[in-house]
């Protein structure tokens, strides 16, 4: 029988976004054994109603613990907020979340706005208002649908005139907004990183929440002695699940497996 600390650690998300942050995991824990769900054929998450984002969410986790896994990373912030409380109330292993990098974009702040941008799903959750209000309820935070953005990222776009074209009209409302923080809510715009820098012309004020939620896996691990001990020779796995079409998907997920950002 495998040893729980030998087994893989299972990641989720609607679709492509979460490879940003098993890409994160990887350079922690680089020998760790890692087993990524996409949910494609349902992606994008962010129009859908609640109860079915849960629904489906529930069906991947399940997957998951079928194959054995001995933690699970809900890499998509727009699951998380409709789905980690039923996740967690289910398993027994460690369920790890995303959050958008809120508090440190507001303590990067000194003056204008922090824009966050998110799906419509994801704005609508009460774990949101919720992390704002912990924040003291800040009115330069401006919440930002980004509906389009994850579909370009689904079909490998993360750049280029397609890309500049579209964040021109998504942002066109803005206006002047004095914007000196942007936060990437969804794991998806990360792969869009390098465009949104250079439209908002802030590379050093563009934030997201994966490396904090790679760190509080490792830690979780660590704590209940489930991380693998490193070994020189060896290198974990990666191993790519979807729902929908392997031979459509499988070129998409090795390009956004190389993307700078």
């Amino acid at each position: 029988m495998t040893q729980p600390s030998q087994q893989a650690i299972g990641i989720f998300d609607s679709g492509f976004g979460g490879l940003s942050v098993l890409r994160e995991i990887a350079t922690l824990v680089p020998a760790e054994d890692l087993l990524y769900f996409g949910d494609n054929a349902n992606a994008p998450y962010g129009g859908r109603g609640e109860d079915e984002i849960k629904r489906l969410t529930l069906d991947a986790v399940h997957h998951l613990l079928g194959r054995g896994i001995k933690a699970l990373v809900v890499a998509c912030n727009t699951a998380t907020s409709a789905a980690i409380a039923s996740i967690r109330a289910k398993v027994e292993i460690p369920v790890i979340g995303m959050e958008p990098a809120l508090k440190p974009a507001v303590q990067m702040r000194s003056r204008g706005k922090v824009l966050l941008l998110a799906t419509a799903a994801t704005l609508r959750q009460q774990k949101l208002h919720h992390l704002v209000e912990r924040l003291g309820n800040p009115n330069y935070v401006v919440p930002f649908a980004c509906p389009g953005l994850v579909e370009l990222v689904e079909r490998g776009v993360t750049g280029g005139s397609e890309m500049d074209a579209f964040l021109a009209r998504l942002f066109a409302p803005l206006g002047e907004l004095d914007i000196q923080v942007v936060v990437l809510g969804c794991t998806h715009y990360v792969f869009a990183r390098r465009a949104i820098e250079e439209f908002f012309q802030s590379h050093p004020l563009v934030v997201d929440g994966n490396h904090g939620t790679a760190v509080n896996l490792v830690r979780e691990l660590e704590g209940r002695k489930l991380l693998r001990k490193a070994a020189k020779d060896r290198r974990g796995s990666i191993e790519f699940i979807t729902t929908g079409d392997s031979q459509q998907y499988e070129p998409i997920f090795r390009r956004l497996m190389e993307v700078k950002y």
